[in-house]
């Protein structure tokens, strides 16, 4: 695993905006890098793909356990949801996509760090942005990513699951957001599924039929959305979906996935893996660690603490009461930047990944990403 300088494509701007990514430049700063890439041999990508196959069968085998163990309570699940995970578990619904975020030093294994379970991102810049980039470099080059693949299969799949009309959701404002759903609708297209586009905000409930509705008065049957099942537990008609009919994608089982809960509860099940850091639901009194709010989101209010003195801490509107505790992960620097490893599974396949960076050792949503490739 090296870290190479390169020479940005002429116009980069306007070619990365025709693929959809339109948020390519945060604070007058690139977030989409290409004055560098990552280059990996294809021994550490199978590492890579090996630790994601192996996280995903933990992470499945850990939503039994809660499941069988009635543990909703670690994860701050309301009571009235319990049934539809349940449900959503035993009845299958579609899972479409997740991401690992890994410490990988090309040396030791990787390390799980977090799994967005839920609602992840950079998956624009992750499947289609830096293949583009890879062909316009290297036409010859070689990558590790299929995603595109993947998701085609993904909703293929859905699609033999309720072949009806799949409604795609995200907060219209957010562009990053809009355009992620946007990208997977598409997918879904090619894969023979009829869609519509709609606002989160704009999905109604109609009373006398007891079912979400679009603003064409559309029974919403099944709906992807870009929006956390922790917030949508909390929204007024939130008391509505048990009962509503509507299958959600991700399913509400990703509830108890998308939570970092499981981080300590992998480590307990899973003491030996040697892609897991030792975490904990009590604060360490000594030693090196980092606290996670259990629902924070890119980077937000988190806190490192080296040999029991803080050292870093971002900050965050999250609610800091309740959290987790995870041994620092040694991140190795390459350049003055810190690589976290975004690796993508999609319908249970391990199929690419995509690099963030930072500065700091705190990964936030203003972290670089850096595309890659394979070596020879």
């Amino acid at each position: 695993m090296h870290r190479m300088a390169v020479t940005p494509r002429a116009d980069w701007q306007r070619k990365v905006e025709a693929l959809g990514l339109h948020f390519h430049t945060l604070r007058d700063e690139p977030y989409w890098d290409e004055s560098a890439c990552y280059t990996f041999s294809r021994f550490e990508a199978d590492s890579i793909e090996r630790a994601t196959y192996a996280l995903w069968e933990m992470c499945l085998e850990l939503v039994q356990h809660v499941i069988d163990n009635k543990m909703f309570g670690l994860f701050l699940i309301p009571p009235e949801f319990e049934e539809i995970i349940v449900r959503s578990w035993d009845e299958e619904w579609p899972s479409i996509y997740g991401r690992f975020d890994l410490a990988f030093d090309g040396v030791g294994p990787p390390k799980l760090l977090e799994f967005n379970a839920d609602t992840p991102t950079g998956l624009v810049e992750a499947s289609v942005a830096q293949w583009h980039w890879l062909k316009d470099t290297d036409e010859h080059g070689d990558q590790f990513n299929s995603i595109h693949d993947r998701l085609l299969e993904a909703w293929a799949a859905a699609k033999a699951f309720n072949p009806a009309m799949i409604h795609f959701a995200a907060i219209e404002s957010n562009v990053e957001d809009y355009i992620t759903v946007e990208y997977l609708r598409d997918t879904a297209i090619q894969a023979g599924i009829e869609t519509a586009y709609l606002d989160i905000e704009a999905i109604g409930y109609d009373t006398a039929r007891k079912r979400f509705t679009d603003p064409q008065n559309r029974v919403v049957q099944t709906i992807f959305k870009l929006y956390p099942w922790e917030w949508l537990t909390k929204d007024t008609f939130a008391q509505h979906i048990p009962s509503s009919g509507t299958k959600w994608i991700e399913p509400p089982w990703k509830m108890i996935l998308s939570c970092k809960s499981i981080l300590p509860l992998l480590y307990q099940l899973n003491p030996d893996s040697p892609f897991l850091l030792p975490a904990w639901f009590e604060q360490p009194t000594i030693g090196s660690y980092v606290r996670k709010p259990i629902h924070a989101r890119e980077g937000a209010n988190i806190q490192v603490v080296r040999n029991g003195v803080a050292e870093a801490e971002t900050e965050g509107s999250y609610d800091k009461s309740v959290c987790v505790y995870q041994q620092l992960a040694n991140l190795k620097e390459y350049d003055g930047m810190y690589p976290v490893i975004g690796s993508w599974v999609v319908h249970g396949w391990a199929c690419g990944i995509g690099i963030r960076e930072d500065s700091q050792l705190i990964t936030q949503n203003t972290s670089r990403f850096v595309p890659h490739k394979l070596s020879d």
